[in-house]
């Protein structure tokens, strides 16, 4: 590999006319590089995901740059000022409020504009969640996809976790997926997880990453919804860690992955009880509303039908 080339001296020469994306810290203010506090210092704007979280940053190491707003309601209208500018020599950064701009924030539009443009686009790299709870989980580095935040709406993101299946199962090795997740949606994801692969799925929740109260727990999927579902809340941001085995794999391991209908099958022939009272105690089992389950029962069968046409 080669050496790290030295950062040049910039304390005399003016920044370069560019396209700057600049990563922030995602908590710990140390995270910072200082070559992006001088791109943030020496910059003539400072286009900002939010101009208010960006400027406590900016009071902390006492930078007057002035910025503007450029978030994801705004970002292509902005876009066309941001790239007149940049054209005619400007110097701009781009943040967001924490972490890679881009990365499941505002930013890569004004990129792709900058760029079409023939305009310079200079990363600035640093603090990332997705990587750093990555190389901190104990789950495989070497093939990862990053899928940011999963749907809100309960049967678009259980669709979207089976297409994730479904696409790890055909894989030749394993990987490691990962999310991002609001604290009140953490119990319906690990739920929906646990339901599309199974009880023995592995996986890693981070919270809080380089903040006072950075946790980090690893275990199977029931673990970590178990331990969440017993705390009087769940706070902070997250990080959701998937290891996605290949089908050869995971149907060797106990616990492999069952569909909706084998569970509730499974349930009926334990307890003597009819489908509805099945589905009933598969609900409380997954904390999940029953209706969502039999909607799921419902697309379960809806594609064995079409499958055995």
């Amino acid at each position: 590999m080669h050496e790290p080339e030295a950062s040049p001296d910039l304390s005399e020469s003016a920044l370069a006319p560019g396209l700057y994306l600049v990563a922030t810290p995602i908590g710990n203010l140390g995270d910072i590089t200082l070559r992006a506090l001088d791109v943030l210092k020496r910059a003539d704007r400072i286009a900002c995901e939010d101009t208010r979280q960006t400027q406590k940053l900016l009071n902390h190491f006492q930078i007057a740059t002035p910025t503007i707003s450029c978030h994801q309601h705004n970002e292509r209208q902005r876009s066309i000022e941001l790239v007149e500018a940049l054209k005619a020599g400007g110097r701009i950064a781009l943040v967001s409020d924490a972490g890679m701009t881009g990365i499941s924030d505002p930013g890569a539009w004004l990129a792709a504009e900058a760029i079409a443009a023939g305009v310079p686009v200079i990363p600035i790299p640093g603090a990332n969640a997705g990587l750093s709870a990555l190389v901190a989980s104990g789950l495989t580095t070497a093939e990862f996809h990053f899928i940011g935040f999963l749907p809100e709406k309960a049967g678009a993101r259980r669709s979207r976790l089976e297409a994730l299946a479904a696409e790890a199962g055909k894989a030749d090795s394993a990987r490691t997926l990962i999310f991002y997740e609001a604290p009140h949606r953490i119990l319906e994801t690990l739920a929906d997880l646990e339901a599309v692969w199974g009880p023995a799925l592995r996986v890693v929740v981070a919270r809080e990453l380089t903040k006072i109260h950075e946790e980090f727990l690893r275990g199977t999927v029931v673990e970590a919804r178990q331990d969440l579902a017993a705390r009087d809340r769940v706070r902070g941001e997250i990080t959701l860690l998937v290891e996605a085995l290949p089908r050869t794999a995971a149907s060797g391991q106990e616990g492999a992955p069952l569909k909706i209908s084998d569970r509730v099958a499974l349930i009926q022939a334990e307890a003597g009880i009819d489908e509805k009272e099945a589905l009933k105690r598969l609900a409380r089992e997954l904390g999940q509303s029953k209706s969502d389950l039999y909607r799921e029962l419902q697309r379960e069968r809806a594609r064995h039908k079409t499958a055995s046409r």
